[in-house]
């Protein structure tokens, strides 16, 4: 049911990055479900991480192991390995021990990931098997093949790349991401990984991709939750000659940080199309606030309605659902009266009530629409916020009712 999303664009190879995929059979036989990333030595490796308190075992381990050397990053589907405890841990220090065991480096080396069901210890065995082959496999071309086998309750793979010239030599940044469902990413995204060739230090790279992921995939949200188990992280394997970037500054660093930004912005927004059950691909503007935040709760309390949400899906114009929800989000001394509220070009509501040339059949045609848009322009401040989001259809509710069945 993804949303304007086709199958995904070219995604050309990262010098330095390779990526190997293997069937464990975690969650169904003959599934494609472990993939192995290799980055080249002496790459650089940036992540977020959810903010989730129960974190999920392998989230613990790679945002510790992330601040050192990192050769390898081991993902699973199939199980989440949160709500595991202890044993839960062992279960993803044995994997990453196992994967160092078999290519020669050292343990704390490898970043592990995981996705799927809550509350079921790792198969760590299963994963062991399917190793060998994932490591045979590696190559840098397999970026598709990776977006596959990431893939959890999503119906397409998703991926972006771009490419630029500097100084005659060509720079790459490629990436692709899993969702579907319980996306409220509040560092990152559910799974997101992207690569460039580019040198850069450490402490660049890792502003670099909180600045992307705070345009992308953090204002990007289907249901409000927030996983146990999200991740991005962004990988300069240097491959590329060029001059390492040293700080946030310069022609190559300004190319860099727009490659990085699109690649961001195309996965997240492809996350959203392809969630769960999604019928529409939803904007939610927010303009003329004092400051950020409020815009923000704002677009949240919008995005996040039940009601709004299924209005969205039944294609019903019921703008009263907007108005309860903007006026709920808790921003401090609203005037009501400064407020205007649009779907797409049109204005629904004015003044702090229904717009005087607004007619239900004008609403109608806009929600009959795919992708829509909903503006509101609070009339306080110079500030403005973008959210993405979707309806809520009963085939949400199917696949959450039946996603361990």
């Amino acid at each position: 049911m993804a949303v304007g999303l086709g199958p995904l664009p070219t995604l050309h190879p990262v010098p330095g990055f390779e990526l190997g995929i293997a069937s464990a059979g975690i969650k169904r036989p003959g599934r494609k479900d472990v993939v192995v990333m290799r980055c080249a030595e002496g790459s650089t490796v940036a992540g977020v991480f959810t903010l989730n308190a129960f974190c999920a075992a392998p989230v613990i381990l790679a945002k510790q192991r992330a601040q050192g050397t990192v050769r390898y990053l081991l993902t699973n589907t199939g199980n989440a390995n949160a709500g595991t405890g202890e044993p839960g841990m062992q279960a993803a220090i044995r994997s990453c021990a196992s994967l160092a065991a078999l290519a020669g480096v050292d343990a704390d080396a490898i970043l592990p990931f995981s996705t799927g069901v809550i509350g079921e210890l790792l198969p760590v065995e299963k994963i062991e098997a399917a190793l060998p082959a994932a490591l045979a496999d590696l190559n840098e071309n397999h970026w598709a093949e990776a977006a596959t086998g990431i893939m959890t309750t999503d119906t397409l793979p998703k991926g972006a790349s771009r490419q630029f010239e500097h100084a005659g030599v060509t720079v790459t940044v490629t990436g692709i991401s899993k969702g579907a469902g319980m996306i409220r990413p509040n560092m990152a995204t559910m799974l997101g990984y992207i690569a460039t060739d580019a040198k850069v230090a450490q402490p660049v790279l890792q502003d670099l991709l909180r600045d992307a992921a705070n345009k992308s995939f953090n204002r990007i949200t289907i249901d409000g939750d927030t996983s146990t188990n999200d991740c991005c992280m962004l990988i300069a394997t240097g491959k590329a000659d060029v001059a390492e970037i040293t700080e946030a500054s310069g022609e190559l660093f300004t190319k860099l940080k727009q490659a990085v930004f699109d690649v961001s912005m195309e996965v997240a927004q492809s996350i959203v199309r392809d969630g769960e059950g999604a019928t529409k691909f939803v904007t939610v503007q927010v303009n003329g606030g004092r400051n950020h935040q409020e815009c923000l709760d704002v677009g949240y309390a919008v995005a996040h309605s039940p009601l709004i949400k299924t209005a969205l899906f039944a294609s019903d114009p019921n703008w009263g659902r907007i108005l309860a929800a903007v006026g709920r989000a808790g921003v401090p001394e609203l005037d009501v009266s400064k407020i205007d509220v649009y779907l797409g070009a049109i204005c629904i509501a004015s003044q702090g009530g229904r717009s005087p040339s607004y007619t239900e059949e004008q609403g109608a045609a806009v929600m009959a629409e795919e992708e829509i848009e909903i503006r509101i322009e609070l009339g306080r401040g110079n500030c403005s916020e973008t959210i993405w989001t979707t309806d809520l259809s009963h085939e949400y509710v199917r696949i959450n009712a039946e996603y361990r069945t």
